[in-house]
């Protein structure tokens, strides 16, 4: 079964200050099995809605990796839950998959550990010329600064975001694993569309930005270099990979 990845989330958090030293949880939350897989997800300031999800599409967000690095029962891949949650007054968005990860142990039970291990990938780095975008743009954040948006989409990617946010958005397109190796700590201005490869971007939902008229025959590798002065090194590189040690199929009742 293809798993349903949480591609767009919409976010809109502010910190206020809140003791990070203790595991943020989930007010409350429903979780229910439904038949009707294919569904997708949401995030706001108050609340998670996530619709006929598998339960791997979870586990992938709670733990900010991709599907192939979790390692566990195969219908991970097959059964789907409805989630509901209320998130407490004043959490950050990067206290989000803590709380998933909470709620994963809580409701079912998980059990998991986390293994490095080295695999052939890519490098990103800086090429010669130096980057070409600027830190914490205002303007490229098209959708609205203050509610934290981005857009992913066949041959696109544009927002505010981490070196490691767009490396580990590179590493879904064919090049294997991607690490950031830029040395860049900041979060940046990103506006990135290129040609899509169909056999890593297959047609189907989510939104296409249009291509500049210059950069209309551009692969992801030639626009990385062109519009952002970065460029993939091959290198092998180390990849965590989840292994669920125990996970319950039934979650404890609401």
């Amino acid at each position: 079964m293809k798993i349903v990845s949480l591609l767009i989330l919409t976010v809109a958090f502010v910190a206020n200050g809140q003791n990070t030293s203790v595991q943020p949880k989930f007010e409350v939350a429903s979780v229910k099995r439904t038949e009707r897989c294919g569904g997708g997800g949401s995030i706001d300031p108050g609340s998670v809605a996530l619709r006929g999800l598998p339960l791997k599409a979870v586990l992938m967000e709670a733990f900010k990796v991709k599907m192939e690095q979790i390692e566990g029962p195969s219908w991970l891949e097959t059964d789907c839950f409805d989630i509901s949650a209320k998130i407490p007054e004043g959490a950050t968005r990067d206290q989000v998959p803590a709380m998933l990860e909470a709620l994963l142990t809580e409701r079912f039970r998980l059990a998991a550990h986390k293994e490095d291990r080295v695999r052939s990938g890519h490098a990103l780095v800086v090429d010669k010329g130096g980057p070409k975008f600027k830190q914490d743009d205002p303007n490229i954040n098209f959708m609205g600064r203050e509610k934290g948006m981005m857009l992913y989409g066949r041959g696109a990617l544009k927002g505010v975001m981490t070196m490691a946010t767009l490396a580990a958005n590179l590493s879904t397109k064919g090049y294997g694993p991607v690490q950031d190796s830029t040395g860049l700590t900041g979060k940046y201005g990103i506006d990135l569309r290129w040609m899509p490869n169909p056999d890593f971007e297959p047609k189907g939902p989510g939104p296409t930005l249009p291509m500049p008229p210059n950069w209309s025959e551009a692969d992801l590798l030639t626009a990385l270099r062109e519009s952002l002065g970065l460029k993939l090194e091959r290198r092998d590189v180390q990849v965590q990979f989840i292994v669920i040690d125990r996970i319950e199929r039934v979650p404890t009742e609401n």
